[in-house]
């Protein structure tokens, strides 16, 4: 059995950027994917990593991974899920880690860097489960085109909404942003392009109550704050984009701690409370996610692996 320097958990941007100087330092580097790209593939554009004035978020992904993958002396990569992570005895008073893949699966690793990423947060009202891809998305990219000509509704106000309602609007008739606050809160330069696009609405401080259909599809979905003097609103689909959750249950399971969001709780240097485990991007607690942010604490993380197996005298494998 392979003993890495470093096992990698998450085939994001973050992880391959983490993988790439892994493979810098010559560790021996296994990252595990889980879903190769991660979120940012369902991303239409990228417009704020540098380097790259425009692309795609799959065309992001696959540049960093063959970035990763030209340091293929030190860095594999494996399309397998983790799904338990534990620590076991060393030599010199330290621990090693096991990551299992499945019941009869492991790989084992003198660090961890958790690079899991997050999920999409649901809006948890009545028929949000039961339309499931039936009109309620959580992806305007993927499902979008689905709905040629029809009425759509984002509901959030970040800018990730935004940039849905941009995306959206390349196949709505109309695209309608529903939103609890006063004003919707994107970076400027979305703001400006949602405000200038004339299929798309904002309706202001108003929830969704309840999502209705016919049993086959969505109808309508019930507000909170009647708009033009209806609680009814009729649409075709609706996309949720009201934040995300971190996928943490792997390192919370380890030990690790977690804040009250359920992030990974890093220093500045990437470390969590265990030692030769650190965790990068979204699944951390770090105010300001995007994905050059997550990829530089990634290289942080990476750096720290090194220099743990270095002090503690653990021959590289």
């Amino acid at each position: 059995m392979t003993l890495y320097d470093v096992i990698i958990i998450g085939g994001g941007v973050v992880g391959y950027g983490t993988a790439m100087y892994c493979g810098r330092l010559n560790l021996k580097t296994l990252v595990i994917e889980g879903k190769p790209g991660g979120t940012i593939i369902l991303t239409d554009v990228v417009e704020n990593y540098p380097g790259f004035i425009r692309l795609t978020g799959q065309e992001l992904a696959d540049k960093v991974k063959e970035h990763a993958q030209d340091y293929s002396k030190h860095v594999r990569f494996a399309e397998e899920k983790a799904i338990k992570v534990e620590k076991f005895p060393a030599k010199n008073g330290h621990h090693h880690f096991r990551v299992h893949t499945d019941e009869e699966h492991y790989h084992d690793a003198k660090t961890v860097i958790f690079a899991t990423g997050s999920e999409w947060k649901k809006l948890d009202v009545p028929g949000e489960e039961q339309y499931a891809n039936k009109g309620v998305h959580y992806c305007a990219l993927c499902d979008g085109a689905v709905y040629q000509d029809k009425v759509m509704a984002i509901v959030g106000g970040s800018d990730s909404a935004a940039k849905d309602a941009l995306v959206l609007t390349q196949w709505a008739k109309k695209v309608y942003m529903i939103y609890r606050g006063e004003k919707i809160r994107p970076e400027p330069i979305n703001y400006e392009r949602v405000m200038a696009n004339q299929k798309i609405e904002i309706i202001y401080k108003t929830n969704v109550k309840e999502i209705k259909g016919d049993g086959k599809k969505v109808t309508h979905v019930l507000l909170d704050n009647p708009y033009n003097g209806s609680a009814e609103f009729r649409l075709d689909a609706i996309f949720i984009a009201i934040g995300h959750i971190p996928r943490s249950g792997l390192a919370k399971e380890l030990g690790v701690a977690i804040d009250a969001k359920g992030e990974i709780i890093i220093d500045k240097e990437s470390r969590t409370n265990i030692p030769g485990v650190y965790a990068a991007g979204d699944v951390a607690d770090s105010e300001f996610k995007q994905a050059i942010t997550g990829v530089g604490e990634g290289v942080k993380a990476c750096y720290q692996a090194y220099t743990y197996i270095s002090k503690n005298h653990i021959e590289p494998a």
